[in-house]
């Protein structure tokens, strides 16, 4: 008796080989659609400078130069793309200047952006009722927290934008967002 097993060759069928052209082809496009959505939902990273600083931009992304702003008269909020493209009020001040504190138009209840109503002072949430004071503390809920605050600066006709990491002057406590 002959122990031995035959050795054979494993060959690639004809029906192996199309399905993996087939498998290959469809990974291939797979691939390249959902990195093309990726790129899509990615927003491109945003050139800071020290300190994580950003231009204040408008709408369509463009750079606003603070002297569009300080043509306006005192009191005046201006929304801006501040940072990682959320919205942000800048106020100007007395002396034609803006204010070293910009406002991030964010409801601390769910998200909801919403309008500063002038003839009122405050911020007003429309989603769900939501009252914020000029300087963005809660005068009435739901929200639980007082809004997002940024530091706002102006260099040579530029407003730089960065992030608040000292003590929340509102609160004397540091601030809920870090």
């Amino acid at each position: 008796m002959n122990n031995s097993f035959p050795i054979e060759n494993p060959s690639l069928s004809r029906r192996q080989l199309l399905n993996f052209l087939t498998g290959a082809t469809v990974a291939a496009t797979a691939g390249s659609a959902l990195y093309t959505v990726g790129k899509f939902f990615i927003p491109p990273a945003e050139s800071t400078s020290a300190g994580g600083a950003i231009i204040a931009k408008d709408i369509l992304g463009n750079p606003i130069p603070a002297s569009q702003i300080l043509v306006e008269p005192q009191g005046t909020r201006a929304l801006v793309a501040g940072l990682r493209g959320e919205p942000t009020y800048l106020t100007v001040t007395q002396d034609h200047n803006l204010d070293a504190i910009g406002i991030v138009d964010n409801c601390t209840h769910l998200g909801c952006t919403f309008p500063w109503n002038p003839v009122e002072q405050q911020f007003q949430c429309p989603c769900h009722g939501s009252l914020y004071a000029p300087d963005g503390t809660v005068v009435r809920g739901p929200a639980p927290l007082p809004l997002k605050i940024v530091q706002v600066a102006v260099i040579e006709n530029s407003i730089l934008i960065s992030p608040w990491t000292e003590t929340d002057p509102r609160t004397g406590e540091k601030p809920w967002w870090l």
